[in-house]
């Protein structure tokens, strides 16, 4: 008989587990940061909350030494890895996934132009005359995949698995567009030196990629080289992270069958001796052949995605969702900057997805995913103007100045807010899918 106190322990770890691998409970850890951030700004210890990521935080070795507040750390620093392992998403999906093909890619590519083009537009059209905050036309251009993909998880049945693929591709190709307007509008002066050590570091990794070195270390190592260099080249140091995925192998050493065959084979030696020596042996050879089919890839991306969903995401909303409401949250609503973003995420996007999809399908250039109807592209429009983390990272980069920054962040909150609620109530509307559809 199992002891109470053990059942309620392999509980309770199950539930652990449940929970930590569940493709909501990311987004559920980002939401209560992102509540402790606007709350502790707005208490009576505020002070302490600001004062905290302007702490300097140095890191050097020999003659080198980097110093800088803890929030550039946290933007500049660990925000990479996020990067690194948005880029390992969009070359998985380019390879193998939905991207693949272009009968694939083509709509949700299509959707994602419009997405980016209908907010820049309008977002533009409310700041043309404003020059210190024209800038930050870029802002709402971007989709929190994690928190799209985390409602429809909570939706189940009620989505078809087509239209959870058209959102993950589209929120893709979305970042493919975010991170290369980053790289391309969002930098200051560049340093042509540094630009050609991290081209020296980028052909290193370029040369481990072709010779399929499968060390992770090696990576790791030249990867920060790169961003060491991109820190100070002018290209924001994110872009490292990027084109760090880039690189990293894709290949297996196994394909599936020889691993299938190599570790029955172990398994039945290892049925058939009793060797202490020698079951740890197969035990390791086993671990060996695991590692061996998968790609450094896949291991990178495995590994990450814990520290991305319950660290380095929770860690950068809580250092840059703070934000002191000092005034009327409408009239920052209804200011050049609050206007571009509200409305450029929540009627930009709509209008922007709808419009190159119907143009996509009514001219027999794409069709719509199996068992997806119009009223469920629509409702996935809602979830698409979910911009949180890579529009709170736009805005860092977009504005200097104080007011315009503490707007965006109290937009980008709001819009992000609302058009959750909407997805999530539109969707949920839909009738019950059966499992014979």
């Amino acid at each position: 008989m199992v002891p109470k106190n053990r059942k309620i322990t392999s509980v309770l770890t199950e539930t652990f587990n449940d929970f930590f691998h569940s493709s909501t409970s990311g987004g559920i850890v980002l939401l209560l940061c992102t509540g402790l951030a606007l709350l502790w700004a707005n208490s009576p210890w505020s002070e302490y909350y600001f004062q905290l990521w302007e702490q300097s935080l140095s890191f050097g070795f020999g003659t080198i030494l980097l110093s800088n507040t803890l929030l550039h750390w946290v933007n500049d620093g660990i925000m990479v890895i996020f990067f690194l392992f948005v880029g390992l998403e969009i070359k998985r999906e380019i390879l193998v996934g939905e991207l693949s093909t272009l009968k694939k890619a083509l709509l949700p590519i299509i959707a994602a132009f419009g997405g980016m083009i209908g907010p820049a537009l309008i977002y533009i059209a409310f700041n043309s005359s404003e020059t210190g905050t024209l800038h930050g036309w870029g802002i709402p251009m971007a989709t929190d995949i994690a928190f799209a993909l985390g409602i429809l998880a909570l939706l189940g049945k009620r989505v078809p698995p087509g239209l959870k693929i058209f959102l993950a591709a589209l929120a893709i190709a979305d970042d493919m567009g975010a991170v290369l307007v980053i790289a391309l509008f969002y930098t200051s002066e560049l340093s042509f030196s540094m630009l050609g050590a991290a081209g020296g570091f980028m052909l290193l990794l370029l040369i481990a990629n072709k010779y399929n070195v499968r060390s992770t270390t090696v990576f790791t190592i030249l990867g920060i080289g790169l961003w060491f260099c991109f820190l100070h080249s002018g290209i924001h140091a994110t872009i490292a992270g990027v084109l760090l995925a880039l690189t990293i192998p894709v290949r297996s050493q196994i394909d599936k069958q020889q691993f299938i065959g190599k570790v029955s084979t172990a398994i039945n030696e290892l049925k058939d001796d009793q060797s202490s020596k020698m079951e740890n042996e197969l035990i390791h050879h086993v671990a060996s052949l695991s590692e061996k089919v998968q790609s450094p890839l896949h291991r990178f991306e495995h590994a990450l995605h814990p520290l991305v969903s319950f660290f380095i995401m929770p860690v950068f909303a809580f250092a840059n969702a703070g934000v002191r409401v000092e005034g009327s949250i409408v009239d920052a609503l209804f200011s050049p900057v609050g206007l571009g973003i509200v409305l450029g995420l929540v009627v930009g996007k709509q209008i922007g997805i709808m419009s190159f999809v119907w143009i996509a399908v009514t001219f027999n250039i794409a069709s719509l995913p199996h068992n997806v109807s119009w009223r469920m592209i629509y409702g996935a429009t809602w979830l698409c103007a979910i911009g949180f983390t890579m529009a709170l990272f736009i805005a860092g980069l977009a504005f200097d100045s104080t007011e315009p920054l503490i707007i965006s962040k109290i937009a980008i909150l709001f819009a992000s807010t609302l058009s959750a609620i909407v997805g999530l109530l539109l969707l949920r509307s839909m009738p019950v899918l059966r499992d014979d559809l």
